[in-house]
């Protein structure tokens, strides 16, 4: 069978016995040791370490010689799997597994929902006589056969056409995780579409190591093993799970619909690298151990800017396992919370007016242990360098809205853009001396490196050190940070898979133009023709650069003098997603093909949709069955504090308490008011069968409705009694002990 990562359009006759893949292995070798007993701790960090993990060392222990250098093919150049060596190797694998205590084993997979799914299967073969063994086939490993019809696909199957199949992903290494083996699998319907992020991922990763060697052939380099690289920086909430309990908003959306701000917020920016709560910080301990065990390099923790927010921070690695890393991150951070009587709130924006949750994309692309994006000592004298920034610059101009529309959700919508997240603008910042290099370019004047200059802290027991001569800019959306690029804008909640599946493709478009138009120029004549080129292209992309403010109101209307997108809402973001250009982009390099982009389009449409009705039928219950009930309570509990005194003969005006109950009695007025707006859009909604229509309706009158709502209830949270408040305000949420 072709791979699911090529272009396959026959029907379900053609499926295969089994799957070859082309699929690539990258990253670093991790070091297994043997599984300790219960009771006996694992003190050193090198014994933790990829414990649970069946990787390349493991494999080379546990595999005949033959046998690993055959899979080391298929992993590394993409060979055929023999069905013989896939034997051996799931028979290898289940004796590991069984080993380290695992009963079952499942396909691991990210469906076009975002998150991950899987279905275990027990390794227990019953023999007929009243005993059993332990069987794990090579058919079993290399492909599953999931309900395809219980995810969404956006329309590409039918509800009553239910077959699909997983693909094992052999550059992803498996693990175990409670007691069960997990491959990491691709997902495609029977007749060959991908119903899932990896997919496509993969292809896009191939599709820019194609490109990528054409244009180091051209500096005479030969061909080698291109990889992206990504480091996905997860910040999360934690609170307790006593206030979670109590609020419903939480429960059922994720992020708080109703709440004013705390008297303290992050305004004296004490939280941001402080003191970690021991509370946390058990958590963090715990959650450090499991991922360790299971491989993935989670090396930096701290405080986040807002209170209880946090940030975990991997190692760089491979794209396609750095992101299986981080949804299993994700996946392991909501479940031990729970051991420390903490929730983990991964929404993007969990609490209105404080510093909502990004993930940071930091990409690369390396050739063998060559970061591409490393601009060296003198960057202006690196044409190779300087052929790659160019391609960035240009496709991420060229497909700024694709970039937008990758990180689109109804939980960024509420980030992006507020104070405290890169805007919804994109635009790329270099730092002074590539800003610099980029000017002399274009404007074919000299230009003469900045000198890095020694800073001297005056005083004589701490060292001088030589500072950068770049600043970062937090503002940037998609900022060069030395020898990567970091991309700001994905929410904590999002699959990267897509992001990078954008990028990855984008970049392959600029590196196979350059390629396309320098093939065959050679010696002082193709210098001379790629320095024309960037400087070509160069001029015609350089509006995508902004090094300045990217929270100034100015930049706004910079931006739109550019020509530049400013797509606020999913509703505005997602329909880029098939444009022509879109379509023939992916096309081109076979990582969607037009209805697996369309579907996409459809899944995401459909899900925002459900998301802001769910909002809305959750504000309008907590509305009527908890706000209200408690205002109206505390405004008779006035009403009749007043006509007690009045009745007992009291002269006192009472002036304050009766200001008190007439607006109690204004904001009940105004909460049914807008409450009625509320119902009204959702009603007007749901008569809207278009998609999109109704995205943009959502977008551009639901949700000002309900954030009228929420302003209605907030305004009267401050003024009403606190014992008689239903449920945890900010100050509960953000600053438990």
């Amino acid at each position: 069978m072709e791979t699911i990562l090529k272009r396959k359009r026959n029907s379900a006759d053609a499926l295969p016995k089994h799957w070859h893949h082309t699929l690539y292995a990258y990253g670093v070798r991790l070091r297994t040791m043997p599984r300790q007993r219960e009771g006996i701790a694992m003190t050193s960090i090198s014994e933790v370490y990829g414990s649970m993990v069946f990787n390349e060392h493991t494999m080379q222990e546990r595999l005949p010689s033959a046998t690993y250098k055959q899979l080391m093919k298929t992993v590394r150049d993409g060979a055929p799997l023999d069905l013989e060596v896939a034997n051996v190797v799931a028979h290898a694998m289940k004796e590991w597994a069984i080993e380290k205590g695992a009963t079952h084993y499942t396909h691991w997979f990210q469906p076009l929902s975002g998150v991950t799914s899987e279905k275990h299967d027990g390794f227990l073969d019953p023999t007929g006589d009243g005993r059993a063994i332990t069987s794990f086939s090579g058919k079993e490993l290399i492909q599953g056969e999931p309900d395809a019809s219980s995810f969404p696909n956006g329309g590409l199957r039918a509800t009553f056409e239910a077959r699909g199949y997983t693909a094992w992903d052999p550059t992803s290494y498996a693990f175990i995780k409670d007691e069960v083996l997990c491959i990491p699998t691709a997902f495609c319907s029977y007749t060959g579409e991908a119903l899932d992020k990896k997919t496509p991922l993969l292809r896009s990763m191939a599709a820019i190591e194609e490109q990528a060697n054409r244009v180091l052939a051209l500096f005479g380099e030969d061909p080698q093993r291109i990889i992206t690289t990504v480091g996905a920086e997860q910040e999360y909430f934690l609170i307790s799970e006593k206030d979670y309990e109590r609020r419903r908003d939480l429960i059922m959306t994720g992020r708080t619909l109703f709440g004013a701000m705390p008297s303290k917020g992050q305004e004296l920016e004490e939280h941001y690298f402080g003191a970690i709560r021991p509370t946390v910080n058990e958590f963090m301990k715990e959650l450090d151990k499991e991922l360790w065990s299971l491989g993935v390099p989670a090396r930096t923790k701290h405080n986040e800017v807002a209170p209880a927010q946090h940030e975990l921070a991997p190692i760089f690695t491979n794209a396609n396992r750095a992101i299986d890393e981080n949804l299993l991150t994700m996946e392991k951070m909501r479940l031990l919370a729970s051991h420390h009587g903490l929730v983990c709130l991964q929404h993007e924006k969990p609490f209105e007016g404080i510093n909502g949750s990004g993930k940071h994309n930091n990409w690369s692309i390396c050739a063998g242990k060559k970061n591409l994006f490393d601009p060296g000592a003198n960057p202006q004298d690196n044409l190779r360098f300087l052929v790659f920034l160019t391609c960035v610059i240009e496709c991420v101009d060229e497909y700024q809205e694709l970039l937008r529309m990758s990180v689109a959700s109804a939980g960024n919508d509420h980030r992006l853009g507020a104070n405290e997240a890169p805007p919804a603008i994109v635009s790329i910042f270099l730092g002074d001396e590539l800003n610099a290099i980029v000017d002399a370019l274009v404007g074919e004047h000299s230009y003469k490196s900045a000198e890095r200059v020694s800073m001297d802290l005056g005083v004589d027991v701490l060292p001088s050190f030589l500072i950068d001569n770049t600043d970062r800019n937090r503002t940037s959306p998609f900022a060069f940070t030395g020898n990567k690029f970091e991309f700001r804008m994905p929410g904590s909640n999002a699959n990267l898979s897509d992001c990078n599946m954008v990028l990855n493709t984008a970049m392959a478009k600029s590196l196979k133009d350059f390629a396309d138009a320098l093939e065959g120029v050679t010696g002082d004549e193709f210098e001379a023709a790629a320095v024309a080129y960037i400087k070509k292209t160069l001029a015609a992309h350089r509006r995508i650069i902004f090094n300045g403010d990217g929270y100034a109101p100015e930049w706004e209307q910079e931006a739109a003098r550019r020509g530049l997108a400013n797509n606020k809402t999913t509703a505005d973001a997602l329909p880029c997603f098939v444009y022509r250009s879109t379509i023939e982009l992916f096309g081109e390099f076979g990582v969607l093909d037009e209805n697996e982009l369309r579907s996409r389009y459809e899944v995401k449409l459909e899900k925002y949709n459900k998301l802001i009705n769910i909002e809305g039928r959750v504000m309008r219950r907590m509305t009527r069955r908890t706000y209200l009930p408690a205002i109206i309570k505390f405004a008779t509990e006035i009403s009749d504090g007043i006509n007690s005194f009045t009745a007992a003969g009291s002269t006192a005006p009472m002036r304050q308490q009766k200001e008190l109950l007439d607006k109690l009695l204004e904001g009940i007025d105004c909460i049914n008011e807008a409450l009625h707006a509320v119902e009204q859009a959702d009603a007007q909604a749901k008569l809207i069968d278009d998609q999109q229509a109704r995205a943009d309706h959502n977008a551009h009158v639901m949700l000002p409705a309900m954030e009228k709502l929420r302003e209605t209830v907030d305004d009267m949270e401050i003024i009403t009694s606190r014992d008689l408040w239903p449920v945890p305000s900010y100050n509960n949420l953000l600053f438990y002990v």
